[in-house]
């Protein structure tokens, strides 16, 4: 099939706008299922994990191929809570459109705004499909509104509806100036309502007036009052899309089976293929100032992402690949730049979900499976070994909360090692790692769903029924002063002795991460013990040493030193690097930073006074407020992490289960005083508690 005619989409939204009932009727109608699934009944065909079809949500993104009208398909179904927004993250870096999701109810909801800002981050064109029409309270041109005003999206209505709330019964497009109606699965052309010609002709003069803004030549018949054709229009309409200058608006309602044909078509005719894309650009392997071009053509060298793992239980790992350019085949080596390994390719696989089927070939812009990777992780770019390259890996956001776990009886230690093992491998935001002091395994991750769900694989995957702690808030240690230390290691033991002398100042580095800078002269410290400095300091800030929290933000630099020509050795340096570096860090005002969150939660006029009321006494700060609908309001604000748990449930209580909310990390906030000795003395009385 001509790479034209391919379509590499992902569907997006906040939880519960309809995106997997969306996938499963456009599944339905391409002919991919014979039967719908429906979320409600723990049948949806992308969420085949038992843990989203027990709670009706979507966690997984899953891949699935279809075609419509002799065009290739590839959607890719994602999550909308905001716990796993690195799956939706992840699929954005690989497809080339999104449809966004908004639901006819609740216009642009907060979930809509991160996931709008992560594909503006990866400029992915997109159309915009506002769902639920046949929901009390529906109202079309108030979703459009709010895309305009709170996601600066230049929303462009394709569509006027054909009634609204229960009697919405389809739609008209106005660029072809046809109206559908739907009964069952079938769709019906008509003619249009008389009532609504002349908002359709409205409608369709404000496309040609947003279109003419970019295009001279319908500028032009625009000002001399002319009509356009539609097949203008529809290519100025493409082109301006994919550029992401507008966002075209249809509407439907999924559940009731109404519009979905119109979406697969806008999807054809409105969101690019491979080649509009065009060329990928990666990073030279050896000077990252110099790149290659990769065009979606069999004929350059092989060069592909991959954004996923999944363990199944059929076939085993399986990683997804989404293919930029050349050919991958069964059996061919590849290279592994991001590990510096060369890989096999065992199988390659097309999936239909949990269903998959054996390709021989794959080539530019499709999006496989590949069975037998032994190294390649998420974000990991794989290439052609003669011609290698580095792609823009994954943007990952920071872990913050953590939960310990221990197996139920020692026996199974290492079941569970092996559990967490393939967990993180599949999840790059769920991290594992063991405290030596309490002797303790800590995960950690995105949110309180998110673990729970962890946890919850590892009773139905791998047979553990884990004991867990309680959730606590992943910190951060920093500095707020400089400081410089002179620290000499010498030990005699018999024999071969140690010594290292340092010279090191120590000072923040505000969100710049860890940096260290040589400043030694004279060959003080001969150069290849240097690096062995930076190593004796980095597990330290893995590890931290206020409270065992990792060290962000600090800049050391090795100002002198000395060595001895027969004592001196890498290890020598490595443990008077961390020595005198401890030593430093607790002259320089240490504090812990915590997680603060992004806050949006909307609620009814009546519950207003008690919700604000509530967060102030969460240490939280109200930014803005604004009218979310007739009757509610919509919060936003920053709360830090730890205040918040048990947030839903309180929240609920004083809303009667009206008001919802969101919450994402923001960024890291230093701890106020009392804050800080508060955590400090419970870490220590546990340490008591285990001596």
């Amino acid at each position: 099939m001509p790479l034209q005619k391919l379509r590499n989409i992902g569907i997006a939204a906040h939880i519960d706008a309809g995106k997997t009932t969306t996938t499963e009727r456009l599944l339905f109608f391409t002919g991919v299922n014979r039967k719908m699934g429906e979320v409600h009944d723990g049948a949806a065909t992308m969420d085949f994990m038992k843990q989203e079809q027990e709670r009706g949500i979507t966690i997984a993104s899953a891949a699935i191929s279809c075609q419509w009208k002799d065009y290739a398909i590839n959607i890719i179904d994602t999550p909308g809570h905001v716990d796993f927004t690195v799956e939706v993250e992840r699929s954005l870096r690989v497809i080339d459109g999104m449809v966004a999701l908004f639901c006819a109810v609740s216009g642009v909801e907060p979930q809509s705004e991160t996931v709008w800002n992560q594909a503006d981050r990866y400029k992915v064109p997109r159309i915009a499909f506002v769902n639920k029409m046949d929901r009390i309270g529906a109202d079309f041109n108030e979703a459009v509104s709010q895309m305009d005003k709170y996601l600066d999206a230049n929303p462009v209505p394709f569509h006027v509806p054909i009634g609204v709330e229960e009697l919405f019964q389809g739609s008209i497009d106005v660029l072809e100036r046809k109206a559908y109606i739907f009964e069952e699965y079938t769709m019906k052309q008509i003619d249009i309502p008389e009532e609504l010609k002349e908002q359709v002709e409205e409608a369709r003069l404000y496309v040609i007036e947003k279109i003419a803004d970019f295009n001279e030549e319908i500028m032009e018949l625009f000002l001399d009052g002319k009509d356009v054709e539609t097949e203008m229009l529809k290519k100025a309409a493409r082109d301006v899309t994919l550029k992401a200058l507008i966002t075209p608006v249809f509407c439907g309602s999924s559940y009731k089976n109404k519009c979905v044909h119109l979406l697969l078509d806008a999807i054809i005719d409105y969101l690019p293929s491979p080649i509009d894309v065009g060329s990928t650009v990666g990073l030279d392997m050896d000077n990252p100032e110099k790149t290659h071009t990769r065009h979606p053509n069999v004929k350059d060298p092989f060069c592909g992402l991959a954004f996923k793992l999944i363990n199944d239980t059929y076939v085993g790992q399986q990683t997804f690949v989404r293919i930029y350019s050349g050919e991958m085949r069964t059996g061919m080596q590849v290279y592994n730049s991001t590990k510096d390994k060369e890989e096999r390719i065992g199988r390659i696989l097309r999936i239909k979900a949990n269903d998959r089927e054996d390709v021989e070939v794959a080539g530019p812009g499709d999006i496989v499976a590949l069975i037998g990777m032994k190294f390649t992780k998420t974000g990991d770019t794989l290439c052609d070994p003669a011609h290698p390259l580095y792609l823009e890996n994954i943007f990952i956001p920071p872990a913050v909360i953590e939960l310990k776990i221990t197996p139920p009886t020692k026996k199974e230690d290492e079941k569970l090692g092996a559990g967490l093992r393939r967990l993180t491998m599949e999840d790059p935001s769920f991290n594992v790692r063991y405290d030596d002091e309490t002797n303790e395994t800590i995960i950690s991750g995105m949110g309180e769903l998110h673990l729970e769900i962890m946890v919850d694989r590892l009773k139905h995957e791998f047979g553990i029924e884990a004991i867990i702690g309680e959730p606590s808030v992943a910190f951060r240690e920093a500095i707020t002063a400089e400081s410089e230390v002179n620290y000499k290691h010498a030990k005699q033991t018999g024999g071969k002795g140690q010594y290292a002398h340092v010279v090191l100042r120590v000072e923040p580095n505000d969100g710049k991460g860890f940096e260290f800078v040589d400043h030694i002269k004279g060959g003080a410290i001969p150069a290849e013990f240097i690096p062995s400095v930076q190593k004796g300091i980095e597990p330290v800030l893995a590890k931290g040493i206020l409270a065992g929290f990792p060290i962000v933000d600090v800049k050391v630099v090795l100002l002198d030193g000395s060595y001895h020509d027969v004592d001196s050795s890498d290890m020598a340096f490595r443990v008077c690097a961390a020595i005198a570096f401890k030593q430093a860090f607790l002259k320089c005002n240490p504090i812990l930073l915590e997680p603060m969150m992004k806050l949006e939660v909307n609620t009814p006029d009546d519950y207003i006074g008690d919700v604000i009321g509530d967060i102030n006494r969460r240490r939280g700060k109200i930014e803005s407020m604004r009218r979310y609908r007739k009757g509610a309001q919509k919060l936003n604000g920053f709360v830090p992490l730890m205040e918040m748990f048990g947030y839903a449930t309180q929240l609920r209580n004083i809303s009667s289960g009206r008001a919802n909310y969101s919450m994402e990390f923001h960024k890291y906030v230093p701890s106020p005083k009392d804050v800080q000795e508060k955590v400090l003395k419970k870490i220590e009385d546990k340490k008591s508690e285990k001596k």
